[in-house]
């Protein structure tokens, strides 16, 4: 399967900022994209030279040396940890104050230079916890929920943006593309991801000033956009189409997407792997949109008095809840009740996963569904096995992948994703053994590995998965499961 890459300059325009970001001018793309693999067990750091880093945390190095030391029987694991957990702030962060004085961070996806809404939101995601230990950290996740919400309000059916209006990324698409503007994907979890993050945020700090007239606007742009792609009344203004080879690119139906039946639930052109949907009604994205904006009406009740706005978001997530528990639910005849990863409302049902996050995998992890929810369990059986199209299992590993790579790829995601659900150690055990085992020697975790042949991997610097793991591991930890990674 052919995949296209956008090379793009990593010049990037900033005449309207007052830089303040550490180690603003180093390039750290040769370096990531060219890692060497290590040999015999010395376990030489793999992170940048200290004057290389674009950004350094004091909460973030006092934690990596309280895991090593927790980590002593297992070097290997805590040379991991130790490469990828402060992967994303040394690699992808870019701190500034802004000309309004106010805290800015762009933060690369590692070997793109844009700024994925996801992606951004999930790779500080683990620093958050940290954050009321140390304000410079703290400053940068006020800046790039900032430029997250500043991102939603200059367009807000867009997944990926430049650093300023440079005119990068894939202007030639048949859609309605500016120049801030890298990639425009419609997808659900762009917009929860900064939602969730500045609620998690604002609940570790209890800093309230990110909640102003920006949030306010973001807020009444995200629910114009979920309530026009409910589709009661038409297809809604969002049109996308591609030149390309490859169909999970583009989307069909002239660029609006297969019909769906206004059932209450909202419509998603493309999924977090950023592949098209088949049918439009993405079902773990719509679970974050209830999660979403449940915590967004909390935060509009409590902090912004705006009581007005807040219905609007309760009242679309119950609406949005009803219809999952109405749709979604398959009775499979080995599984039991399952839920669909995509459905139209007619009664067709895709039964799969994908192992990007949303995923159906990834509900429990996201909190979405509790653990012990009988459907869940049920459908987390089902999608790791044979059974499910995108689960492959070779003599390197096995898990669950996608169209965004193609056949026989597991993504480690999907690993993690197994460990942060599991209550079972030997379930955990194997899921660390294998994601240790398949970094090819490199001391980081890719994208995605051949099922056979780990040293076959796509995306050597992928900061979301590298930081992920530095959660997994700190998560493992917390809950008391430090003989386990010692005995691995």
């Amino acid at each position: 399967m052919k995949r296209f890459i956008v090379i793009i300059s990593l010049s990037l325009c900033m005449a309207c900022y007052s830089v303040a970001q550490e180690n603003g001018k180093v390039d750290v793309h040769a370096r990531y994209t060219s890692i060497q693999i290590y040999k015999g067990n010395d376990f030489e750091s793999k992170r940048p030279p200290l004057d290389e880093r674009l950004f350094t945390s004091e909460a973030v190095e006092k934690k990596i040396k309280e895991v090593q030391k927790l980590l002593k029987n297992n070097k290997r694991l805590a040379w991991m940890f130790s490469n990828c957990f402060p992967n994303t702030l040394e690699t992808t962060v870019h701190y500034r104050v802004a000309a309004n004085g106010d805290d800015d961070t762009f933060v690369y996806t590692g070997d793109i230079p844009a700024m994925w809404l996801r992606d951004s939101g999930a790779q500080v995601w683990a620093y958050v916890s940290l954050a009321d230990k140390d304000m410079k950290l703290r400053k940068m996740l006020r800046g790039v929920i900032l430029r997250q919400l500043k991102s939603i309000n200059i367009d807000r059916y867009a997944n990926a943006y430049n650093d300023g209006p440079t005119g990068a990324g894939w202007q030639k698409d048949d859609t309605q593309m500016q120049k801030d503007v890298f990639e425009h994907k419609y997808e659900i979890d762009s917009y929860c991801y900064p939602l969730r993050l500045a609620y998690r945020y604002w609940k570790v700090t209890g800093d309230t000033s990110v909640f102003g007239n920006e949030w306010q606007q973001a807020i009444a742009n995200i629910i114009k956009t979920f309530r026009e792609q409910q589709r009661k009344n038409d297809v809604g203004p969002y049109h996308f189409l591609r030149t390309t080879d490859r169909a999970f690119d583009t989307v069909g139906w002239d660029g609006y997407g297969a019909p769906v039946r206004p059932v209450g639930l909202i419509a998603s052109m493309f999924r977090p792997s950023d592949d098209a949907t088949i049918l439009p009604f993405l079902v773990p994205s719509n679970f974050m949109a209830v999660s979403s904006m449940r915590k967004s009406a909390e935060i509009l009740s409590k902090v912004n008095k705006n009581d007005t706005l807040a219905t609007k978001c309760s009242q679309l997530a119950d609406e949005v809840e009803a219809a999952l528990k109405k749709y979604c639910i398959y009775n499979h005849p080995i599984y039991g009740k399952i839920y669909a990863y995509e459905v139209d409302g007619f009664g067709n049902q895709l039964l799969m996963d994908d192992a990007n996050v949303p995923s159906l995998l990834g509900l429990g992890y996201m909190g979405d569904v509790s653990l012990d929810d009988s459907i869940y369990q049920n459908t987390r059986r089902f999608v790791w096995s044979i059974d499910n199209p995108t689960f492959f299992k070779g003599k390197a590993g096995e898990g669950i992948g996608g169209p965004h790579i193609g056949y026989n790829m597991v993504w480690p995601m999907s690993i993690m994703m197994k460990a942060f659900t599991s209550t079972d150690d030997d379930e955990i055990r194997w899921c660390m053994k294998t994601l240790i085992n398949t970094d090819a020697g490199t001391g980081f975790i890719h994208e995605s590995f051949n099922k056979d042949d780990a040293s076959k991997y796509t995306r050597p610097w992928f900061a979301w998965q590298n930081t992920l793991f530095g959660e997994l591991v700190i998560k493992l930890i917390d809950d008391g499961k430090i003989d386990l990674l010692n005995n691995l």
